[in-house]
């Protein structure tokens, strides 16, 4: 159910700023919880993920947790990881999410050892020290902290850190399945704040959706025969065709809450006419003009709708020989709240061709986007106004998938509000050299101190 029902019900909840509550985790606590994280290669195949579980446990068991608040579950090579902090009331209880594993990197590759954590220049580097282990450290200092202090939430506040995000996210599933009747949850792997290269703040991002991605198969199959005797049908030829169909096709334009309160505040950081053109589809999606303009711009043609694009192809079996098969790999990311089927029924009714058979990916499934609660933005505009007054907040929705995305396939509102503010020129998650800096620590601790006193109470 939506929460709110007016744009004006957020415009008070994005003014409700306040001083943060009580003291944060101590900094140089959680920067040394940052780089011990780093150390441990938790890359798929490398059976490490539990053994920076089991460091989690130690912290939060040295802060006060008792070894029923923790628990471990193995799960093949990798792992889960759940730590509670006991509510007063029955309710429904906060999620935190985060994740444990990293993806590979090539160490010939990088100036320094990916996984031996270095402080330089005012950055820790390492594998995993933006994605995700910053928040992920964070959380778990800011949970030790709230044992620490003796806070009592209303609601049980859960950490919950998945295993393999980065791979095939079956921790991930596991633990949604487990806690999905949880009130909320709020994603370390998600939004964050963008610092300009003049050092100054420019805008606080709000994850509260993911497009859905889906793969679907063209496939094409023919008798063949000697390529000396071409038939009337070529399963190459009719394969091209139908690639050329797709490639040309646009679905329908949409908008969702989250668009239509957040494309103008975009339109005003970035202005001209792709500025213009995101002002005038948020007030109108059927604005002919603001949709040409945002289709051609690569960085927003996501923005208003499905996008489906092939990206391999693969046919034929020898070179004096008709093809036998031709198949393609078409690629959507589907706006939230769109059926998986209906995109593939729009595929196959695009290319017209009963020959090219379009088949889904099996395991593709699709989630809406979650309400832009006010109690939610409430919160996070009094976490970043308490470092950055009236720094514009943006509700915005990603194109690849988190944690985040199982959770609200099973109806948990969920939220990226990473604490993490940096620039993007020190943006090298999944790249080479990946750094933090370490002096959005202390800001990073305030941020979730202060999500949670307010969520939870």
């Amino acid at each position: 159910m939506r929460t709110l029902t007016a744009p004006l019900a957020l415009a008070a909840a994005l003014l409700a700023a306040a001083p943060v509550h009580a003291k944060s985790a101590d900094a140089g606590a959680a920067k040394k919880i940052l780089i011990d994280s780093v150390a441990i290669p938790t890359v798929a195949g490398r059976g490490k993920v539990p053994e920076l579980a089991a460091y989690y446990a130690g912290v939060l068991k040295a802060a006060g947790y008792a070894d029923s608040e923790i628990v471990i579950t193995p799960m093949g090579e990798t792992a889960t990881f759940a730590a509670t902090l006991q509510g007063t009331t029955k309710e429904k209880p906060i999620l935190l999410l985060g994740h444990m594993d990293v993806v590979e990197a090539d160490a010939k590759d990088w100036t320094r050892d990916p996984f031996v954590p270095v402080e330089e220049n005012g950055y820790i580097f390492g594998r995993g020290s933006e994605d995700n282990k910053f928040d992920v450290a964070m959380m778990v200092a800011t949970m030790a902290q709230l044992k620490k202090d003796g806070f009592k939430p209303k609601r049980s506040i859960i950490l919950l850190l998945s295993g393999d995000e980065e791979t095939s996210m079956m921790t991930t599933r596991a633990l949604a399945a487990k806690y999905k009747g949880a009130e909320l949850a709020l994603n370390g792997d998600g939004g964050g704040g963008l610092i300009g290269e003049d050092g100054k703040a420019q805008y606080y991002g709000l994850q509260a959706g993911e497009k859905t991605y889906a793969d679907f198969t063209l496939e094409v199959t023919n008798p063949g025969g000697h390529s000396s005797r071409p038939s009337p049908t070529n399963a190459i030829v009719q394969l091209s065709n139908a690639l050329a169909k797709v490639g040309a096709y646009h679905f329908k334009p949409q908008q969702n809450e989250l668009t239509k309160v957040g494309m103008p505040i975009v339109a005003d950081q970035v202005g001209g006419a792709i500025g213009a053109a995101l002002k005038a589809f948020a007030a109108n999606p059927a604005d002919t003009a603001a949709i040409a303009t945002i289709t051609a711009d690569p960085e927003y043609v996501g923005q208003i709708g499905t996008t489906c694009v092939p990206t391999l192809v693969n046919g034929g079996h020898a070179e004096n020989a008709l093809p036998q098969r031709a198949t393609a790999n078409i690629n959507c990311r589907i706006f939230p709240g769109v059926p998986v089927e209906a995109v593939r029924a729009e595929l196959e009714r695009v290319i017209a061709d009963p020959a090219v058979a379009v088949k889904p990916d099996p395991d593709a499934s699709a989630s809406d986007a979650s309400p832009l609660r006010p109690d939610v933005m409430a919160a996070v505009t009094k976490a970043v106004h308490a470092r950055f007054p009236s720094l514009p907040i943006i509700p915005s929705m990603s194109a690849g998938a988190t944690d985040s995305y199982h959770f609200r396939m099973l109806g948990v509102p969920s939220y990226g509000v990473a604490g993490l503010f940096s620039k993007a020129s020190d943006s090298y998650a999944h790249g080479l050299n990946e750094r933090v800096p370490v002096d959005a620590i202390p800001g990073a601790l305030a941020h979730w101190d202060s999500l949670l006193r307010d969520l939870a109470k």
